[in-house]
């Protein structure tokens, strides 16, 4: 550990001291606190960090994937989790997202980014002891474990929060405070809101103590004030202490946000990476093994430098959102001329950039799409577009099969944000007839082959393996009936679960595809991440071409995002199919109706 710190020392006091005006004494207590927390390792987690320091692409493997979900609404508990970890496996998934599960206050919780303390578990989820238990034995079964991390704000329940409303001018300098109205109304000419239909504004009044405070996501939400190095101090700290029970991958939740600067939009400033490289290097310090997930949900061209440059990385991975949600987009359309620019775009960043991919996850699907290109390109205005984008996944635009509900619906803009499961949005939900129901399938197939075919961390949406469909339950809870995300976040239907391996049953009919999809990924190392991507025009704006090559070998993907057949010509003649093993020797292709191939061999 001491030569690591040695190796870093230097630009680490040089970022932290340049960030904090020379504040010699707060960067001591950093070091002090690095070491601290390095003591506190235990010896199994020192031996994974070796072990993945001798194998640094250990993520990047095509033999990683992941499972995201709600350990209260998947079993109950951590326990609960422990005993359903051979459900996992039998997914094919050994990367095991846990949704927040940090101590909050139920009714001011918002699906537990609302944290009142960071080293504590949510009572009826467990014990941070059996959280321990729980990283040890995922690592026993060769599994590893990312968990949420808030940084740009905590709860109003918060230990520090509490301390500050009660007039602790030491806990007031960890947040924003204010007398009056005059600094943040001077805020809010420049920052955009959050959610400007269910949390307006980026302040909240406090009646009691009669101050402002501020508060870009919900009025008790606090955001953390990263000027005064007490509050990256101690929160580098809560980082490293749940790195210290085993977790594998913080994911860093809101990270454009944590800068605040008046006179701009307070989003990707330059502190924030400067933050970010500083964490990249205490963890490289103290848990040599551990991973940063960048929650970074912006255009593709703001995306890109949370990586960090090559030689002084920050994230080691990022979500990609617009992959995600161009995806959707591209289901509603019918046509992949955007999908595909979008790969282009991918294709031309370094390769050891890693991205997480996903059809679904906890949040809604925003539609931050390319407009300035649909437009010139396409003739598509934003507002007239999204709502029709919004129309179709809630089954209001005219022939859609689609089932979802808006979140944060702003119809001034025409602006809001869309909730459901995947089976659900791709018409599982409202098929009735044999061939409505095949359709949604097929739809749901594809799309996940789509997701194993992207560079990067595939991640499954726990549910999404075996078809779940939206809950409605959600509107009426009162604590949940305001937001639709809840409609996704539905219990774990182990009914549905013990069908996943017949085929005669609709969970059956797209967990065993969908499993042999996995394997097949796994087996294949032309699916690894240093393979070289790219999308190809088919010929067809309704299908998606993608070739893969790595050491010799080819992989082209076709996608048909139409309920309709498709003839394309046959870009690999004479190459084997994966899925089925058929030799393809006809100069033409026909992709059925949410079709795809993953054909092997060469490009004719």
């Amino acid at each position: 550990m001491e030569q690591r710190f040695k190796e870093r020392y230097d630009e680490l006091k040089w970022l932290y001291c340049e960030l904090y005006q020379n504040d010699e004494a707060a960067f001591d207590y950093f070091c002090d606190m690095l070491r601290r927390s390095w003591a506190q390792r235990r010896e199994s987690l020192r031996a994974l960090d070796e072990k993945r320091q001798a194998d640094p692409d250990w993520y990047r493997s095509n033999k990683l994937l992941g499972m995201m979900l709600y350990v209260d609404n998947f079993a109950g508990d951590l326990n609960g989790v422990m005993k359903k970890l051979d459900y996992i496996q039998d997914c094919g998934v050994n990367y095991l997202h846990l949704m927040p599960l940090l101590k909050t206050v139920p009714e001011r919780s918002d699906g537990g980014y609302a944290v009142a303390d960071f080293r504590e578990v949510q009572p009826e989820l467990g014990k941070m002891e059996e959280l321990d238990d729980l990283t040890e034995l995922c690592h026993e079964k060769d599994m590893c474990v990312c968990l949420d991390f808030v940084m740009n704000h905590t709860s109003e329940d918060h230990p520090w929060a509490r301390a500050a409303r009660a007039g602790d001018p030491v806990a007031r300098s960890r947040y924003f405070f204010f007398d009056n109205w005059d600094i943040p109304f001077e805020y809010e000419r420049t920052v955009p809101q959050v959610f400007p239909a269910t949390a307006p504004g980026n302040f909240t009044w406090l009646d009691d103590c009669r101050q402002i405070v501020m508060t870009f996501f919900y009025p008790y939400q606090w955001d953390l004030n990263y000027r005064n190095p007490i509050v990256f101090n101690d929160m580098a700290e809560n980082l490293l202490f749940l790195a210290n029970q085993g977790v594998d991958v913080i994911r860093l939740d809101a990270v454009p946000y944590i800068w605040k600067e008046l006179g701009t939009d307070c989003r990707n400033r330059p502190q924030v990476h400067t933050l970010v490289r500083m964490l990249h290097l205490a963890c490289e310090i103290v848990c040599p093994g551990l991973l940063l997930l960048g929650e970074v949900i912006m255009e593709p061209e703001k995306l890109a430098p949370y990586f960090g440059p090559t030689d002084k990385p920050e994230c080691h991975m990022l979500y990609n959102a617009t992959t995600m949600c161009t995806t959707w987009h591209t289901v509603a359309t019918r046509d992949v001329r955007l999908l595909r620019r979008q790969m282009e775009a991918l294709s031309g960043l370094p390769r050891v950039y890693t991205f997480l991919n996903y059809l679904r996850c906890h949040d809604d699907i925003g539609w931050g799409l390319d407009f300035a290109w649909l437009w010139a390109n396409l003739g598509q205005g934003e507002a007239p577009h999204k709502r029709y984008l919004n129309h179709w996944f809630t089954g209001i635009q005219p022939g859609s099969w689609s089932r979802g509900e808006l979140y944060n619906n702003d119809e001034r803009l025409s602006d809001a944000r869309l909730c459901g499961t995947t089976a659900s949005l791709c018409g599982l939900e409202s098929a009735v007839t044999p061939a409505e129901v095949q359709r949604a399938l097929d739809c749901d197939l594809m799309l996940h082959a789509w997701m194993l075919t992207q560079s990067g961390l595939p991640v499954l949406y726990s549910g999404d393996e075996i078809a779940q469909l939206n809950d409605y339950t959600y509107h009426s809870e009162p604590r949940k009936w305001a937001d639709s995300r809840y409609l996704h976040r539905g219990r774990f239907p182990w009914d549905r679960a013990a069908q996943k391996d017949d085929p005669n049953t609709i969970p059956g009919r797209l967990f065993v595809p969908l499993r042999k999809l996995i394997l097949l990924r796994a087996e294949n190392d032309v699916f690894c991440a240093d393979a070289e991507v790219n999308a190809f025009d088919t010929g067809s704006q309704q299908v998606l071409g993608v070739r893969r090559r790595f050491n010799g070998k080819t992989l082209t993907a076709l996608f048909n995002f139409c309920e309709e057949g498709r003839w394309i010509f046959n870009p690999a003649r004479g190459g084997r199919e994966l899925v089925t093993g058929a030799v393809w020797a006809d100069e033409w292709i026909e992709l059925q109706g949410y079709g795809f191939v993953w054909l092997e061999g060469e490009i004719a």
